[in-house]
């Protein structure tokens, strides 16, 4: 017995859920779906920027249905020359929050079920079948999808199933290994009693740039500590557990946690792809969104707003007569000029001097502070001083997310 819809999404993250959403909306029939069981985990740095937090807001989640959220307006920076710059975000909506992903995720599937998406958990990808030339006939033919529970058809398939994506290796199975741009450390505290509860820290060290390392706040006196490095650099993936427990160990950092924070002892890594412009980002159409896309920012390895963008993106290809084509011209709009300024940024960063001198040119004036950590945050895309079609009136001036 085969299952047609007009949309199957491989994946209920958060990519996924806003494809869904977004084709559902649209008047196309959706299917999602994932071979975990919800609530799970997923290893991240857990923060919500401006722009992620905007795309929930118009995706209709509400930030009370998810357990751990914690909005945050202080952030500090420290260069590495132990420049400490304290920065601000505005109080007019949410510019920044925390959220785990064990909460948000579950909470972006509850949301997408009550509005009527269909989601089967538990339901694993094994094969597809793409119809007769769908390489370059993007036609009403569709597309057949095997799982653990049996054959679905679709018109078009979005594959929001992460930066291994088996949809991509079932339709390109020679490609080499990939093995991501970044690779990352995750750890929760408890028991946080300094300013770590409360502020968003960043802290620049030497030897992690032009990668950094975080503690972000949650609810109950928790936080999600971590960093991240460029593979390729001059500290090693397998070195970064001892280097994690060195960072751990300054006193600038201790001083964040206070004394009495406990840091659990289970540890999470995690390869981080942010090679969009490089990337497969549809066959036919099948479109690949999320990590599926590497659609990472390669600046700061934030992903989530980039999952959520992406995965509305190919929702709303899905409604035309070339979803592939559309799908396409559309990330390379959004992204592509946001990805190379970003790379150039991380050759900045990279260098030790530079990045000293960036964070006291920042630190030189309340208006530079205001306008940069609402630039950090992604209250607007990352290159939209070069790109005039993006300007607006009230540019880095706007409204934050669930504003009331």
């Amino acid at each position: 017995m085969t299952s047609r819809s007009d949309v199957l999404v491989v994946g209920a993250g958060p990519a996924g859920i806003a494809a869904a959403l977004t084709a559902q909306r649209a008047g196309l029939g959706v299917r999602v779906i994932d071979k975990a069981t919800f609530p799970r985990d997923k290893c991240c740095g857990d923060g919500l920027t401006t722009g992620a937090l905007r795309l929930l807001d118009q995706l209709g989640l509400r930030p009370e249905t998810v357990a751990s959220w914690k909005t945050c307006r202080d952030v500090t920076l420290r260069s590495p020359s132990g420049r400490v710059v304290n920065l601000q975000l505005p109080e007019d909506g949410q510019f920044a929050a925390i959220a785990t992903r064990l909460d948000l995720d579950a909470a972006l599937v509850a949301h997408a079920r009550a509005e009527g998406v269909e989601i089967r958990e538990g339901v694993a990808f094994t094969k597809i079948e793409q119809p007769r030339d769908a390489r370059r006939h993007n036609d009403d033919a569709d597309h057949r999808v095997s799982t653990s529970e049996g054959d679905f058809t679709a018109r078009v398939v979005v594959a929001a199933d992460g930066m291994w994506s088996p949809i991509r290796k079932a339709l390109q199975p020679d490609r080499s290994p990939y093995l991501g741009e970044w690779h990352a450390l995750r750890q929760y505290a408890t028991n946080v009693t300094g300013s770590a509860s409360e502020r968003l820290f960043v802290w620049f060290e030497p030897e992690l740039l032009p990668g950094y390392a975080w503690s972000f706040p949650l609810t109950d006196g928790r936080a999600n500590l971590g960093f991240g490095i460029l593979r390729g650099s001059s500290q090693k993936v397998g070195d970064m557990k001892q280097l994690w427990s060195d960072v751990l160990a300054r006193d600038h950092v201790r001083a964040a946690l206070g004394d009495g924070a406990v840091i659990d002892d289970k540890v999470s890594a995690w390869p981080i792809p942010a090679r969009v412009t490089s990337a497969t980002l549809n066959i036919g159409s099948v479109l690949f969104v999320g990590d599926a896309a590497c659609a990472t920012d390669v600046l700061t390895g934030e992903g989530i707003g980039q999952a959520l963008l992406s995965g509305m993106l190919a929702g709303d290809a899905a409604t035309q007569a070339n979803p592939g084509r559309t799908y396409e011209r559309a990330m390379r709009r959004e992204f592509f000029a946001d990805h190379r300024l970003s790379n150039v940024l991380g050759r900045v960063l990279g260098n030790e001097t530079l990045a000293r001198g960036a964070l006291r040119i920042i630190d030189n004036g309340e208006w530079r502070k205001d306008k940069f950590v609402r630039w950090m945050f992604e209250d607007e895309p990352r290159a939209s001083a070069f790109t005039p079609r993006r300007w607006h009136r009230g540019f880095l001036s706007s409204r934050g997310a669930y504003a009331k």
